[in-house]
């Protein structure tokens, strides 16, 4: 059985990601413009990111978990590497989204396995993302990703990063 305050963490930094996740896809559209061919999937998935910042701004808010206070450092340091990303080309616009969805994937799989069968709500909405970010991680593929330059150096340095904000996020 999990606890709340454990509930609590999870939204706090569920949260806290898909805001991040809007600010990288704004940093990468404000750089490619939305006349790049890159520009309609990226559209596409920021589009869902924002339907998944809505919900769990919708949970944190009913559920009175305060969100992260790195958000304003998340604002700036997600559009920060969205357009780094991006100025150097559409497919490390795509490496980044690659390598942030990997780990992604494993940090919602992991809380679907600690949540088990408590909280249905949650559970429901954290399976829900977690395929949709596996989309987006295919996509990412498909649209060049691993033919960024640098892509194995760029990808392990994205998805350490990734794992240190989720860190902070549970514990600021």
């Amino acid at each position: 059985m999990t606890d709340a305050r454990t509930k609590s963490i999870m939204l706090r930094v569920d949260q806290a990601g898909e805001f991040g996740a809007t600010r990288i896809y704004a940093g990468q559209l404000a750089v490619l413009g939305n006349r790049h061919p890159a520009a309609r999937e990226i559209r596409h998935m920021a589009a869902q990111e924002d339907e998944h910042l809505a919900r769990f701004n919708l949970l944190i808010a009913e559920r009175g978990v305060r969100p992260t206070i790195l958000q304003p450092f998340w604002h700036v340091a997600g559009f920060a590497l969205g357009a780094a990303t991006a100025l150097i080309g559409p497919e490390a616009a795509m490496a980044c989204t690659a390598a942030i969805e990997t780990e992604i994937e494993k940090h919602y799989s992991d809380q679907l396995d600690e949540l088990g069968n408590d909280d249905p709500e949650l559970r429901e909405t954290i399976a829900e993302f977690r395929d949709d970010e596996r989309e987006h991680h295919d996509t990412a593929i498909r649209e060049g990703a691993e033919r960024a330059p640098a892509y194995p150096l760029m990808s392990a340095a994205i998805r350490l990063g990734c794992r240190a904000a989720i860190r902070l996020s549970e514990r600021f």
